[in-house]
């Protein structure tokens, strides 16, 4: 019985002691959790020894040719991304611009579901037709949530399917904190990316499709609504104020939402050198533009890119038993290597490295070498040589074929 009451008393005075500090913890605690809380699993941490000091709690600074990262700061928290979500639906739109799927001057008819969005919009009107290209910069300018819901449907039908492919690119492109929920932004549960993934969809948007400076970097400009009523003109005014207030910027896009803050993925150019800056949940709007000019400026002023996107053309390289005596060659790609030491990429010295001969069969598009880049002894990087045509084995009736015509040519030469 003593031994009963001793254990009972022991569970009783344990329990007590987490209850008190159950209690202390939550002195001062707000009750309610907030939805980013969850979403994080708590605040995001700041590094005071960091080179730079920003106010947004997650940040990604990337060199935009290689991808090379110049600084991250809780990169992969996962967080709402306000309208950065349409960066991925303007690549669906190149995309499919690429593809012939559809043209700048196609019609787009909005739909009811189109016209209802709230948010950022430029109040398209059920029924109302723009082109392609009007909806491009009404999605790239002003943000516009009915423009994206538009073009969705135009695209695939329905923003269900479209959303779809969103989350089909963003695995192909390696974006494994990311899902898409709709495709223009607005705060929805489980609607989530990480500044990480934003840089990685915009590196894409900005590579493969370059054009697309040609319409985020549009300050004003005015469309005109075609509607039962007639025609009638709207403004379209850039949300990206780095437009007007840094010099070297391209773009690229901005977003807010309650629980996403203030969001910016920006794009800028100097002396040749691409940089994005990706900025989440920063406190208000001029935090996050003053926090991208600080990204921008840091990474200018420690980045140097080398750059071979002209080498010298190559020679052909001899074939043995094949259908064709030589095989031509091309690069696979251009070099390209960031510094951030400064190193004197100037004294940047190449060795091709690459058999005096290939044995049939080649098929076009395998690696025949590669052209190695040194600075000194240090090895930066290399660029793969392929085939650029196929040449089967030479069977004996190639042989037989192949000696037929010399001494056809050479009986014609004589008799001559």
């Amino acid at each position: 019985m003593k031994r009963f009451l001793s254990i009972f008393l022991e569970l009783f005075s344990l329990s007590g002691f987490l209850s008190l500090t159950l209690a202390l913890t939550l002195v001062g605690t707000p009750v309610s959790i907030s939805a980013q809380a969850i979403v994080d699993g708590g605040p995001a941490k700041q590094n005071s020894n960091a080179p730079v000091q920003v106010s947004a709690p997650s940040v990604l600074l990337m060199e935009a040719e290689t991808g090379t990262v110049l600084y991250q700061q809780n990169e992969h928290d996962m967080r709402p991304p306000a309208s950065i979500t349409k960066i991925m639906t303007l690549n669906l739109i190149f995309d499919a611009l690429d593809k012939h799927q559809i043209a700048l001057d196609d019609k787009v008819t909005v739909s009811e579901h189109a016209a209802s969005m709230g948010g950022s919009q430029v109040y398209l009107e059920a029924g109302e037709t723009q082109t392609v290209e009007t909806m491009i910069k009404c999605i790239s300018i002003a943000s516009a949530n009915d423009a994206c819901v538009a073009m969705a449907e135009h695209i695939c039908g329905s923003e269900e399917e479209f959303v779809a492919q969103m989350n089909q690119k963003a695995q192909e492109l390696g974006m494994k904190e990311t899902t898409f929920v709709n495709c223009c932004g607005l705060d929805t549960n489980g609607h989530l990316t990480s500044a990480y993934d934003i840089a990685l969809m915009a590196r894409e948007l900005t590579n493969n499709h370059p054009q697309i400076h040609d319409y985020c970097t549009i300050w004003m400009e005015n469309i005109v609504h075609h509607t039962r009523r007639g025609d009638e003109e709207f403004g379209l005014t850039n949300t990206n104020k780095l437009i007007r207030q840094y010099p070297y910027a391209t773009g690229l896009k901005t977003g807010s939402t309650g629980l996403a803050k203030f969001c910016l993925a920006a794009t800028a150019e100097k002396d040749g050198v691409k940089l994005i800056a990706v900025l989440m949940a920063a406190p208000d709007p001029k935090a996050r533009f003053a926090d991208a000019q600080t990204l921008l400026n840091y990474g200018f002023s420690i980045c140097r890119v080398y750059k071979d996107s002209d080498p010298a053309p190559l020679p052909e390289l001899a074939v043995k038993r094949g259908t064709a005596p030589t095989v031509p060659l091309r690069y696979e790609s251009n070099m390209s290597y960031v510094s951030t030491s400064g190193e004197d990429l100037s004294k940047v010295t190449k060795k091709i490295k690459l058999k005096k001969s290939a044995v049939a069969p080649v098929k076009k598009d395998d690696i025949a070498g590669k052209v190695v880049y040194y600075l000194g002894d240090k090895e930066l990087g290399h660029i793969n040589i392929l085939y650029d045509q196929s040449v089967d084995h030479a069977a004996f009736r190639d042989y037989y074929l192949d000696l037929v015509k010399k001494l056809f040519f050479i009986t014609t030469a004589q008799k001559s």
